[in-house]
């Protein structure tokens, strides 16, 4: 439990930090959603090398996801994602439907604007271990009511 709270207290700290000086618009946004994302994909990258070190390979793509939908997502936010669909052709949905870094904010919809800064450094967590089993993706996240979200993973073709 108190591992799980640092984590979180963490991954606030990170985000006001980027956050700290006054709005400069629409860009200064991105710029600072992409930080988050970066740092995501590294901390993904790291993770997943650890996570992985005993497992045998993937069969395939499917495989990657499940492993990340079971595993590695249970090492991270200490339960499973709820749910996982796809197409079949490359693209895949990750449902939580009580994000562990969404779950601590109000949920009325004034904060649904303020959701994707919180996403973005688990959407680079997720596109930074896919990379890291050779799955090169795309990863954006979706929240129409808090605290429960979708993950869209794109797998591109190499």
């Amino acid at each position: 439990m108190a591992d799980e709270a640092l984590f979180q207290f963490l991954h606030y700290e990170v985000i006001q930090y980027i956050y700290k000086f006054p709005e400069n618009g629409e860009a200064e946004n991105g710029r600072s959603i992409t930080k988050l994302e970066n740092m995501g994909f590294r901390v993904g990258q790291g993770l997943i090398e650890r996570f992985t070190k005993e497992t045998p390979r993937f069969k395939d793509e499917l495989d990657v996801m499940k492993f990340v939908c079971k595993d590695f997502w249970t090492c991270v936010f200490k339960k499973q994602i709820d749910n996982l669909r796809t197409n079949h052709q490359g693209i895949y949905v990750l449902q939580d439907n009580k994000f562990r870094l969404l779950s601590q904010l109000s949920a009325g919809k004034q904060y649904l604007e303020h959701a994707p800064k919180y996403m973005a450094f688990t959407c680079g967590l997720v596109r930074g271990g896919l990379s890291n089993l050779g799955v090169k993706s795309i990863v954006t996240a979706e929240v129409s009511v808090m605290p429960a979200c979708k993950f869209q993973v794109m797998i591109q073709k190499i």
